[in-house]
């Protein structure tokens, strides 16, 4: 029997390739900020997939298909009520558990089994709503569970968004040859390029890429700060497709960026980046978001300038040098997830 990642139409209009939109459906994705979701419909994008979320009374979050099958149109234009979402084409009404309850031009007929929302699974976490395009419950779910320990402090900047793949995005995360060049006005060293050997191993979920240099982690005009001779440990830890976690070793804690790339197409991105350190926990947060927003906006002028913009998963589509380890790894997993070694329509 096919499963549904088998059967299911991709969505009108879908920029991937048949093969890498249903090799890309069944993983978890951040799609909004928690606090963002409300009794207020929501509409969001996710592999092409025009979604709708919205919280009901209990406080936990919906996510659906944003489409009213009797005529098209989008519900995240009509409104909730008494945990309904309701339809403002024709005020046709949806329970949470994904049937329609009313029509309210025939409240006396029969409602058509079919007229019903696609509901979609959700999962609550690190500030974020996650959820999957076509459920799968074997798929891994990123582990950031120290946002949840009561010793580390929470930062939730802004997310960006990119003219670029959220493959692009995620392998920019993991290069650290590009610190003295692209980040020099915020923590880059141009003076200290090379990078060092460093390990690279598999996991369940992806891999770990562990990195040591004495490249310091502190803004620029805090250079002066660190300890002299310090050693900078830099820990990746890849979770397939679009996640990857970052924990850099200070000298009085641990601070750890979560880089959750949520795929809108093949060529947009929207990238949400959870913060946490166990450290300098009462230092203003304006300035640690200030820093976050710099970092990425150095890399989103990269990242968009690349060509093609999504990831070439053939490794003979561009050079590789000493220091591409993790990029490397990172091709070659997407290529045993199912993605194709062309780029998608």
């Amino acid at each position: 029997m096919l499963t549904d990642s088998e059967t299911r139409a991709l969505p009108t209009g879908c920029t991937f390739s048949e093969g890498d939109w249903r090799a890309l459906a069944r993983h978890w994705y951040p799609v909004a900020f928690s606090r963002k979701v409300t009794d207020k419909p929501l509409a969001v994008r996710l592999l092409d997939e025009k979604l709708v979320i919205w919280r009901i009374s209990d406080g936990s979050a919906a996510v659906a298909r944003d489409l009213c099958l009797h005529r098209g149109a989008q519900l995240s234009l009509g409104w909730i009520e008494g945990d309904e979402l309701v339809c403002k084409y024709h005020g046709f009404r949806y329970a949470s558990d994904e049937h329609c309850v009313r029509i309210p031009a025939n409240p006396g007929a029969a409602i058509p089994p079919k007229l019903c929302l696609r509901m979609h699974p959700v999962r609550e976490a690190y500030g974020l709503i996650w959820t999957q395009v076509i459920e799968d419950p074997t798929a891994p779910f990123p582990d950031f569970h120290e946002w949840d320990d009561p010793d580390y402090l929470q930062i939730l900047p802004n997310s960006v968004s990119l003219r670029s793949s959220a493959g692009r995005q995620v392998e920019g995360f993991l290069d650290v040859s590009h610190f003295a060049t692209v980040h020099a006005a915020s923590f880059g060293e141009p003076d200290n390029p090379v990078v060092p050997n460093y390990s690279v191993e598999s996991t369940p979920a992806g891999f770990k890429a562990d990195c040591v240099s004495s490249v310091s982690n502190y803004a620029t005009e805090h250079k002066h700060v660190a300890p002299a001779n310090f050693t900078w440990r830099r820990l990746f830890e890849v979770f397939f497709p679009f996640t990857a976690k970052l924990t850099v070793h200070y000298p009085h804690g641990k601070l750890l960026v979560l880089n959750a790339a949520s795929p809108i197409s093949a060529k947009e991105a929207r990238v949400f980046v959870p913060i946490c350190r166990n450290f300098n926990k009462s230092a203003l947060l304006d300035e640690t978001m200030d820093f976050n927003h710099q970092v990425f906006a150095e890399d989103k002028e990269l990242v968009e300038s690349q060509c093609p913009e999504e990831l070439p998963i053939d490794l003979q589509a561009e050079v590789h040098i000493r220091a591409d380890k993790s990029s490397i790894a990172y091709r070659q997993g997407l290529a045993r997830l199912g993605l194709g070694r062309t780029y998608s329509a």
